[in-house]
């Protein structure tokens, strides 16, 4: 009988009593399994499920494709090497996912008189065949009679993808209603010389509810208990560990940690991933459950090829944003890749983004140019209402209205711009095709470009300096210098200096991109190069200053139209003054 010396109803079993006191039941085997108190008292309990813990000598079985090498322990099923073999890391090492003990597979099964069993104990008979190009590793564990717990890997040749399914027979009777737990947590490989950089883009995510994705906390500790997961996705910036389940899966209980503390050399992990994945019971009671595991590049392309909805786990940007990252620039940008190395594809880029936001380029330095013409009436009028700041407004509304000049129409080009420059600040950083692609001094475009290594670690810039954000920083500051001499910037009292805040900008972009990917910074530069290019032909071939003058001086002598942003502003001002000077009667 299987269910041995079961404790009489309401007599509690004591399991901490000496272990010699402890008999070996009926069809136990004749030898003690091993020195473990929890074996022993597992023999006393239930008899044939000592066999899922008979130990064996272990044996690693090792399953080959032409993008994948992976290794599995028969101790536990438990995978111990995860090699993608056309990818190195940073130091020029073969790119390992899982390695070093990094990576932990158990299930754990509970039983129905309150003890829990982890596979991660148990001995596992390997059997590797083949289907044709196929490999199949089935991992068997238990007692002849027909408990057992099963595995398989099928790994294919020329995939990222490994199938893997669990089973168990015979286990229903002593099974918990709630089912067993599949417990995968993995510590997350530095592959970047970047750490910081690095860690801004490790990051847990899932995907459920009608393929919505959401992500867990970048730095510090964070957990989430989810319902109809589809994937879970322990992203190593570059790389993804990814575990798509055959059907959604409720109450998935998921962890992350932040195990960087400083930017070191000597730093080997990232962060810490934990899920817990429910193996939900049959009606026979069992448990069976078919996943898919992927291992590969954390590129948009390679994962939207398997069509599983992958490809959402690249983080490209919410909203409008990554609507224009997933439809204009990724396609663009591995469409120039097919004929210009990785730099020059950059700059080519960056050309055709600037040449399509030319005549927003235009508009605002038009705008610039009115603003300046009448700068020296705009400060008569500030002189003449210094002590009447409602009367200063009234006024210079009224000359913006009278010139057909309005003063919001430098901001509406800039804003928009935005949704342009922000898809591309979050488009470069999980960019796979900058990875290892070198130009010019920089060896690598999805991380800082030093050109000078310094011996000590300046706060909130590094260690290093990259030499693309100080370009960028001299042309944002030369761009700066342009349009904000063409437009006044009048200091009002206990208000900080415009003027000061805007030459700041170049100055925090050196502090902030000087660990970000060399790859943006190009980008930055080219960008504001072209930038200034395109204002000083505006400003000798195509604008000119005496013309939009003359319109100007046509403008005032024209009536006064009604209505309008200006009209509007300057009446609420005529109410706000009349209420003033009403409570100054009082």
């Amino acid at each position: 009988m299987l269910y041995q010396n079961q404790p009489q109803e309401g007599v509690s079993q004591d399991t901490s009593m000496d272990t010699t006191e402890l008999a070996t039941p009926k069809g136990a085997p004749s030898t003690v399994v091993n020195d473990s108190i929890a074996q022993i008292v597992l023999q006393n309990t239930y008899g044939d499920l000592a066999a899922f813990m008979q130990e064996r000598p272990n044996e690693i079985q090792t399953l080959r494709s032409d993008k994948l090498l992976v290794q599995v322990d028969s101790k536990g099923g438990n995978l111990i090497k995860v090699q993608l073999t056309e990818f190195e890391n940073y130091q020029s090492e073969p790119l390992q996912l899982i390695a070093d003990n990094n990576t932990e597979l158990n299930i754990e099964i509970p039983l129905r008189d309150g003890r829990v069993l982890n596979s991660r104990d148990f001995y596992f008979t390997p059997t590797l065949t083949k289907q044709g190009d196929t490999e199949v590793l089935t991992l068997t564990s238990g007692a002849n009679s027909g408990m057992q717990l099963v595995m398989d890997y099928i790994i294919n040749p020329s995939s990222y993808l490994i199938d893997f399914q669990i089973r168990s027979t015979g286990l229903g009777a002593y099974l918990r209603t709630e089912g067993a737990q599949l417990q995968w947590s993995s510590q997350a490989f530095r592959n970047s010389k970047s750490l910081d950089y690095e860690n801004r883009y490790t990051e847990l995510s899932y995907q459920h509810r009608e393929r919505k994705v959401d992500e867990l906390g970048i730095s510090g500790s964070d957990e989430e208990t989810v319902d109809g997961v589809q994937w879970v996705s322990f992203r190593q910036h570059f790389f993804s560990a990814i575990l798509i389940s055959e059907t959604p899966l409720d109450r998935v209980e998921l962890t992350s940690d932040d195990l960087s503390q400083e930017e070191s050399l000597e730093e080997k992990f990232t962060k810490n991933f934990k899920a817990s994945i429910p193996l939900a019971l049959q009606t026979n009671g069992e448990f069976s459950n078919a996943f898919q595991w992927y291992f590969g590049p954390t590129d948009f392309k390679t994962l939207k090829s398997y069509n599983l909805g992958l490809e959402d786990s690249v983080p490209l940007g919410w909203g409008i944003f990554g609507w224009i990252n997933r439809f204009i620039f990724l396609p663009l940008f591995s469409f120039l890749g097919t004929f210009f190395p990785t730099g020059i594809a950059i700059i080519v880029l960056t050309i055709l983004v600037r040449l399509a936001m030319s005549p927003v380029t235009y508009k605002a330095y038009v705008s610039q140019i009115k603003m300046k013409v009448l700068r020296p009436e705009v400060e008569e009028i500030n002189a003449k209402h210094k002590d009447n700041a409602v009367k200063k407004q009234q006024e210079t509304m009224s000359l913006y209205g009278k010139a057909g000049v309005n003063p919001m129409s430098g901001c509406v080009p800039a804003l928009l711009q935005m949704p342009v420059f922000f898809a591309l600040f979050t488009f470069f950083p999980v960019a796979f095709t900058l990875r290892q692609k070198s130009f010019l001094w920089a060896d690598d475009l999805s991380s800082y470009d030093s050109v000078l290594d310094l011996p000590f670690s300046i706060p909130f810039y590094g260690d290093h300096v990259s030499l693309f954000p100080i370009l960028a920083s001299v042309a944002i500051f030369f761009y700066t210098q342009m349009t904000t001499g063409q437009q006044a910037m009048p200091q009002q009292p206990g208000m900080p200096n415009m003027k000061v805040i805007m030459y700041l900008m170049p100055l925090m972009m050196l502090f902030f991109f000087n660990n970000y990917a060399s790859g943006l910074s190009l980008y930055y530069f080219i960008s504001n190069l072209i930038t200034i290019v395109l204002m000083l032909v505006i400003k000798n071939f195509i604008v000119d200053n005496d013309k939009i003058h003359a319109q100007i001086e046509e403008n005032k002598k024209k009536p006064k139209k009604s209505g309008g942003f200006s009209a509007r502003l300057q009446k609420a001002m005529q109410e706000a003054e009349k209420q003033q000077r009403a409570r100054g009667k009082k």
